[in-house]
């Protein structure tokens, strides 16, 4: 594929994956560049180098490259044979300017016979807190300067306004957010997810739905994301943060701001991420009022621990594993309808959605008829369907709750959908940012929630317990209700059985 890094064959590209080592790495970052490499969406001459500072053979290294790789017939075998050749690793530290030099011969012989432009993807999958040093070295040090740069940063992006603040300017000396050479891609997986990016589409290619996309017709927006585990002995790290931040300010949020955006003047990738903007800067910041907190215990049959039996976890801990937050848009289009956003571990599912809760027929001659909503099921299970109400078949003019249903698994069959990682890598090659985190929006992000978790933390907030596979806490029901929200107890959607 030629595309915006690759230009021509002589050209050469080389992704450099730092944290190599690391569980994101081997379980994300080399299964996605493998899906691209297989599928021929990665420029022709593209070589792959790991780095970290874990001392592993190359051997070694491809070993466990292949683990996590999944292979179902002898193409696909083959194809992963030349893949991990084309895989390296360097070891080095963070911080020292020597590995950092080793680490440029190394992508320096590999591209010493391009006859073209020398292009390098950096993908910083580290913790915050080499993201500085790292970005330092590769500036100085790793820096193609015959070809583009573009650097890959994972989240978190800081913990509060001040930490985010302070990790951009630091950036910032070495990276610039609109340099055309070097620019910075601040991933979310989230906004590569088939259903987020079908967001879009929906909205605006389709007049029906940009007709009623309001607060005339709409009453409340939920967006839910729910799992069935634990921090499963990633307590420690997932203290610091909390569910929150894990979860809440970036990936449901994001996804808050493109259902509520309004039509950007095109695809263009500012102009997408401009109309995102302004909706966090209408976003009220959140407050205790209008925010619930959970923290799961054992499960009812003592077989699951609780949070706090997770090794790691202060015994006195009082960070949230569930939260739930109304969150009020103030301008023409939303002012007035709440978009509630609910994450939490340890539920009774699996589940990520997006739920559009249409306000109640005016003058309404069936009684009792439940709301029309749309509802975007991002995993698992990918589909969208609208709630509507229609007649009960046969001799009875009862009104009954039906849906038209999209659902990805019977509609196409055929078509694999690609892993959210996969698709904002092949973005990054192409050099398109509309699905990546600007740092005016981060900035907007931050000050919706910081002055709650300040509050939460200095003040030692105690959440709701509730058990272990349960909904969450007992009052959540109340909370959404609170809202505006109408649970119809009678219907329940389900997959299509194929």
């Amino acid at each position: 594929m030629a595309g915006p890094l690759s230009p021509s064959k002589s050209d050469s590209t080389v992704i450099i994956v730092l944290g190599a080592s690391g569980d994101l790495a081997f379980k994300k970052t080399y299964p996605a560049l493998f899906g691209l490499y297989k599928n021929g969406f990665v420029p022709q001459n593209t070589d792959i180098v790991g780095y970290a500072r874990s001392h592993i053979e190359l051997d070694d290294f491809r070993k466990r490259v292949s683990s996590k790789i999944k292979t179902s017939n002898d193409e696909e075998k083959s194809f992963l044979t030349k893949f991990l050749g084309r895989c390296t690793y360097v070891s080095g530290k963070y911080d020292d300017a020597e590995s950092f030099k080793k680490l440029n011969e190394a992508v320096d012989n590999i591209q010493k016979n391009a006859s073209g432009a020398k292009h390098r993807v950096f993908y910083m999958a580290l913790p915050p807190s080499v993201f500085i040093p790292a970005s330092e070295g590769l500036r100085q040090h790793v820096y193609a300067k015959d070809g583009n740069n573009r650097l890959i940063v994972e989240k978190p992006f800081g913990k509060d306004s001040e930490s985010s603040d302070k990790l951009a300017q630091a950036l910032s000396q070495h990276w610039q957010e609109e340099e055309a050479r070097s620019p910075i891609y601040r991933i979310d997986h989230y906004l590569g997810k088939e259903m987020v990016k079908n967001l879009m589409i929906l909205r605006f290619a389709n007049i029906f739905f940009g007709a009623i996309w309001n607060r005339q017709y709409i009453d409340n927006v939920q967006i839910t994301f729910k799992e069935p585990i634990g921090t499963q002995g990633r307590g420690g790290y997932f203290d610091e943060f909390g569910i929150i931040r894990d979860i809440m300010q970036n990936h449901l949020l994001q996804i808050l701001s493109i259902v509520a955006m309004d039509k950007p003047q095109s695809l263009d990738a500012e102009h997408v991420r401009d109309e995102k903007v302004k909706v966090l800067r209408a976003i009220e910041p959140l407050t205790l009022d209008n925010v619930l907190l959970g923290q799961y215990t054992k499960s009812e049959d003592g077989k699951e621990a609780g949070y706090l039996d997770d090794e790691g976890v202060p015994k006195d801990s009082v960070t949230p594993t569930f939260a739930a937050a109304a969150f009020q848009i103030k301008n023409e289009r939303w002012n007035g309808v709440p978009f509630i956003l609910k994450c939490g571990k340890a539920l009774d599912a699996q589940k990520t959605e997006v739920r559009i809760q249409f306000q109640d027929v005016p003058g309404n001659i069936y009684p009792g008829v439940a709301r029309n909503e749309l509802v975007v099921r991002v995993q698992p299970e990918e589909a969208v369907y609208m709630k509507f109400n229609n007649k009960q078949p046969g001799l009875s003019s009862t009104a009954i709750t039906s849906e038209l249903d999209l659902s990805y698994s019977r509609r196409y069959q055929d078509v694999k959908i690609p892993d959210a990682y996969e698709s904002l890598i092949l973005d990054v090659i192409k050099g398109d940012k509309a699905n990546f985190v600007r740092d005016d929006e981060l900035d907007a992000a931050w000050k919706i929630f910081t002055p709650l978790l300040h509050k939460i933390e200095g003040e030692k907030i105690k959440p709701e317990l509730y058990p272990f596979g349960s909904r969450g806490p007992a009052s959540l029901s109340k909370f959404v209700e609170k809202y505006g929200f109408k649970r119809d107890a009678e219907y329940n959607w389900s997959p299509p059985k194929m």
